[in-house]
C-alpha cells in the first residue's frame, strides 16, 4: 500500500476524506485554484513518480468546472510520471446524453470518455451510471460500482413488511428486481413518459401495491418530478408507506420542495454528490455513505484483486 496515493479535487472533499480514512491513508497534497480570468489551475505538491494514483472527483455541478479540474489533475499526474492513474468519479456527469436520439445532437457521455482517456487516465472507477453501456465508451478498464450493498443493509435493518420494490420507469427494472430479491419483496413497474427535462407523466402501473409498503429505486433525483409523480400514482393505487432509494442526489430546481410535498415517508441517497443544505434540514432526507464501498474497491484495484466479488451476494 506504500505505492498508493489518494488525491481529491474540490467537488466532494468530505467523501474523499472519508475514503482516505477508510484506507488509513492521508489525502495527497495538491493545489487547485482559479486564475483571475476564471481558468482552472491544478498542481500536485508531492512526488508521484512510479506511484499508483487515485484521483477522487465527481463531475457534479458546476459540471464543467469540476470536469475540467479532473482533466487537469489527470494530466498533471501523467506528466509527473505516475505509474497508473485511476479517475474515481462517484458521479459521472453528462451520463444522460448517452445516445443520439434526434438529429444534430452530440453524444456527450462519449465525448467525456474520450477527454478522460486523452488526459491520461488509465482506469475509471465510477458509481451507478445512468446508462450501463457508457462503460463501452471507454477503451480503458472501467469498474462500475452499484450502491446495492449499502441501501440493502439500511432497508434490511428497517425490516419493512409487505414490501414491493417499484421501478419508476422501464430502464430501472433490473435494479428494482435485484433489490426485490435482496430484500424479499415483490416487484412493480411504472410506465413513465418524459416530455422534457422537467416534465414527466407516470402512466400505467404493472403489478400491485394495494395495501403494501413501497420502495422506489432510481439512479438519481434531478428535478424530483419522476419520484413525485410515481409516489402520487402509487398512493392512488393503495400503497401504504412510500420510501425512496436513489444513488445520486442531483437535486436541481425545486426537487426538494416536490419531494417534500409528495406522499413520501423517507428519501435515502448516497454521498456521491454533496448533500444540499435544503434537504439536510429535513428529516425525510437521509444520506448514506459510500466511502467504505469506494475505499474497498480502491484497495482491491491497487492490489489487483477482484472488484466484482463485492457484489456476488446480490446474484
Amino acid at each position: 500500500m506504500n505505492q498508493l496515493k489518494i488525491f481529491a479535487g474540490s467537488a466532494n472533499r468530505p467523501l474523499a476524506k472519508a475514503i482516505a480514512k477508510y484506507l488509513r491513508k492521508p489525502l495527497g497534497k495538491a493545489t487547485w485554484t482559479p486564475f483571475p480570468d476564471g481558468e482552472s489551475f491544478v498542481k500536485i505538491n508531492e512526488d508521484v513518480r512510479g506511484r499508483d494514483i487515485f484521483i477522487i472527483q465527481p463531475t457534479c455541478a458546476p459540471h464543467n468546472d469540476n470536469l475540467m479540474e479532473l482533466l487537469l489533475f489527470i494530466d498533471a499526474a501523467h506528466r509527473a510520471s505516475a505509474d497508473r492513474i485511476t479517475a474515481v468519479i462517484p458521479y459521472y456527469g453528462y451520463a444522460r446524453q448517452d445516445r443520439k436520439d434526434e438529429g444534430r445532437v452530440p453524444i456527450s457521455a462519449k465525448l467525456v470518455a474520450n477527454m478522460l482517456e486523452a488526459a491520461g487516465a488509465d482506469r475509471i472507477l465510477t458509481v451507478h451510471l445512468h446508462a450501463y453501456q457508457i462503460q463501452g465508451f471507454f477503451d480503458i478498464p472501467v469498474d462500475h460500482l452499484l450502491p446495492e450493498p449499502v441501501f440493502a443493509a439500511f432497508y434490511r435493518k428497517m425490516a419493512i413488511k409487505d414490501l414491493t420494490v417499484v421501478s419508476p420507469d422501464v430502464g430501472n427494472v433490473k435494479t428494482a428486481r435485484n433489490y426485490a430479491r435482496i430484500l424479499g419483496g415483490e416487484l412493480a413497474i411504472i410506465d413513465k413518459e418524459r416530455f422534457s427535462g422537467t416534465e414527466v407523466r407516470a402512466g400505467n402501473l404493472i403489478g400491485t401495491v394495494d395495501g403494501r409498503n413501497v420502495l422506489i429505486v432510481d439512479d438519481m433525483i434531478t428535478s424530483g418530478g419522476t419520484i413525485a409523480k410515481a409516489a402520487h400514482l402509487l398512493k392512488e393505487r393503495g400503497a401504504r408507506d412510500i420510501y425512496v432509494a436513489a444513488t445520486h442526489a442531483v437535486m436541481c430546481e425545486n426537487a426538494v420542495a416536490r419531494l417534500r410535498d409528495a406522499p413520501v415517508k423517507l428519501v435515502t441517497v448516497t454521498d456521491t454528490i454533496p448533500f444540499c443544505n435544503e434537504a439536510r434540514q429535513l428529516r425525510m432526507f437521509k444520506a448514506l455513505s459510500l466511502a467504505g464501498l469506494l475505499g474497498e474497491a480502491i484497495r482491491r484495484i491497487h492490489r489487483h484483486e477482484s472488484v466484482s466479488r463485492l457484489f456476488l451476494r446480490r446474484r
